[in-house]
């Protein structure tokens, strides 16, 4: 059950521990959210549960009393150590907590052999969103997540090509996983409350997913840092031997090379890739 704003505060307070706006602890005290994040990630016993920055627990008790298996990282060591004090000891075979940064650890440690058929179910901190999401989308793909997000985050992961928050984040997670219908999140389900509302984005991977080599994420990152320039001059430079076959590529897909990177859609942006190995 979640805990309420005053609740929240207290316990805060004694544990004498002020919520860091840098890593993005703004703690769920809407139990109707937390209910809804299992839902949308049909979470059921027995799952395996990814879940990034735990905080107090009020998503990580739910996940554990719903018979869910939690491979839970946590970077502050105040808030790792009352999980450990706490959760972790009330269940102490179902609950693998990992204090660490969630960016090198982005799926917590869980078994290798565990991780594609894991879900994530998690309020991912602002500042480490995309270069989290990024570690993930190198593989293993965790099958379902959910994930809550600052609203400006989820539609720039979900955008479509030729709209301005359509990049290179857009094209590697929309290459392995589908949008499903989400949920959004007032600012008042968060204590401390944050300026800006959120959103429960749910991803299902693809029956096939891509992933692309991490050589060709740098590339692509690149031609989203020229996003003005024709996508056809930035081959020249980017793709150096190649870049006339991509820009064939490029017209046998209907687009001329004047095209600009944010309106070639994904499914182009994987043929280029995979019309020869990329260059580094």
């Amino acid at each position: 059950m979640a805990l309420t704003p005053t609740e929240t505060r207290d316990l805060l307070a004694r544990l004498g521990h002020t919520p860091k706006r840098f890593l993005g602890q703004n703690f769920l005290v809407d139990g109707n959210i937390v209910r809804k994040s299992l839902e949308l990630a049909q979470v059921a016993a027995g799952d395996a549960v990814v879940e990034i920055g735990p905080g107090l627990g009020t998503l990580t008790g739910a996940l554990l009393e719903s018979g869910a298996e939690v491979w839970a990282v946590e970077m502050d060591r105040t808030l790792h150590q009352h999980l450990e004090s706490g959760l972790a000891a009330r269940y102490p075979k179902t609950l693998h907590l990992l204090e660490g940064d969630a960016v090198d650890r982005p799926l917590a440690a869980i078994p290798p052999a565990l991780a594609a058929g894991a879900k994530v179910v998690a309020n991912l901190p602002y500042a480490i969103s995309t270069p989290w999401m990024d570690a993930v989308l190198s593989g293993p793909l965790p099958s379902r997540m959910v994930l809550m997000l600052q609203r400006e985050a989820a539609d720039r992961y979900v955008a479509s090509p030729g709209t301005r928050n359509f990049g290179a984040i857009s094209i590697f997670l929309q290459a392995a996983y589908d949008p499903a219908p989400g949920h959004r999140v007032s600012s008042a389900c968060f204590y401390p409350r944050p300026d800006v509302d959120s959103y429960l984005l749910h991803l299902v991977r693809k029956p096939e997913p891509f992933v692309f080599a991490q050589a060709d994420k740098a590339i692509i990152r690149r031609f989203f840092q020229q996003r003005r320039k024709q996508a056809g001059a930035v081959m020249r430079e980017l793709v150096p031997g190649r870049d006339a076959q991509w820009r064939e590529l490029l017209r046998s897909e209907g687009y001329l090379p004047s095209v600009r990177a944010e309106a070639i859609p994904v499914a182009t942006w994987i043929k280029l890739v995979s019309a020869g190995q990329s260059a580094t």
